[in-house]
């Protein structure tokens, strides 16, 4: 076995090669990192480093439960990552089916390009548009004066930051989400689709029966992927978007923890809610992958 794998090194040792640079960055900037996880059981101290720093045991796991916003940002994050799981996830699977059923090459490419572009805007510049596009003199309020509305401050209405936030978020990566759905629909073998037209199927039940079907496994794999960061919502996006006025509908983990952990130095409670994010993150990839093997035969492992 040994032999036999010392064969395969020497044979496709380019492959190899190449994939050091990421096993690379994966210790560096993900496996050495986790000791620093320990500080989340102390109160850690710059100067006295995560080694000598007072152990405290589940301290800021309870301040953290405990405090008195805990609720409405577990609550947030709940929403905001379920939105985005169940309304931005399924887009780019709808926009890949539809992309490929695009005959005219220039057409298909110019709209593929047209999706990806957003992709590459930091959510810096995306949220400087959304407010210039909701503030008293922007589109938003034009239209609305259009219709004898009076103008509204959409970045600063709790009932406007959920909309936006789904909506700003399908905007800026469905496109670029759909480049996965692409690749794995474009292997598959044309002569199924032949077989289908010769049998008089439509255009829709080629999708149903043979594009999506093969497409399935790779959605599910994905969708793993995409409920280990359920709670982890990313920083940026929110915090972009968020005004002092949208606390209650928009604050989560991410935001909460910048403003009362690290921008005050309390670097142990920022890790202790950093590793709760992770632990419900594999609680639930284990879960819905248990079902995912039982359902299809397929997932992570």
């Amino acid at each position: 076995m040994q032999s036999h794998s010392l064969h395969r090194m020497k044979v496709y040792w380019p492959l190899y090669v190449m994939a050091v640079p990421g096993m690379l960055f994966l210790i560096v900037f993900k496996f050495i990192p986790l000791a620093g996880s320990v500080i989340a059981f102390k109160d850690y101290s710059v100067f006295r480093g995560f080694i000598d720093s007072p152990w405290v045991g589940f301290k800021h796991f309870g301040t953290l439960i405990h405090h008195p916003d805990f609720l409405r940002v577990f609550t947030n994050t709940l929403l905001l990552g379920g939105f985005k799981l169940f309304l931005v996830f399924p887009v780019p699977v709808l926009l890949a089916l539809m992309i490929n059923e695009i005959r005219k090459a220039a057409l298909k490419k110019g709209i593929q390009t047209a999706l990806y572009i957003p992709h590459f805007l930091s959510w810096v510049i995306i949220g400087g548009i959304l407010f210039d596009f909701f503030s008293l003199s922007g589109l938003f309020n034009i239209i609305l004066g259009w219709f004898g509305h009076d103008p509204v401050l959409g970045m600063q209405e709790s009932s406007y930051f959920r909309p936006v936030f789904i909506l700003a978020s399908i905007w800026k990566d469905a496109g670029w989400g759909t480049v996965v759905y692409m690749a794995a629909i474009s292997a598959i073998d044309p002569q199924l689709y032949e077989s289908a037209m010769i049998d008089g199927a439509s255009k829709f039940r080629q999708i149903r029966h043979i594009t999506f079907p093969i497409l399935l496994p790779t959605v599910l794999i994905l969708f793993l992927l995409e409920i280990g960061n359920f709670l982890d919502l990313g920083f940026d996006p929110v915090y972009n978007l968020l005004t002092p006025m949208t606390y209650n509908v928009g604050d989560i983990l991410d935001t909460y923890v910048f403003r009362t952990g690290i921008q005050q130095g309390q670097y142990s409670f920022a890790t202790a809610v950093g590793l709760f994010q992770s632990v419900i993150g594999f609680a639930m990839v284990y879960t819905f992958n248990r079902i995912s093997r039982k359902v299809s035969d397929g997932g992570l492992w």
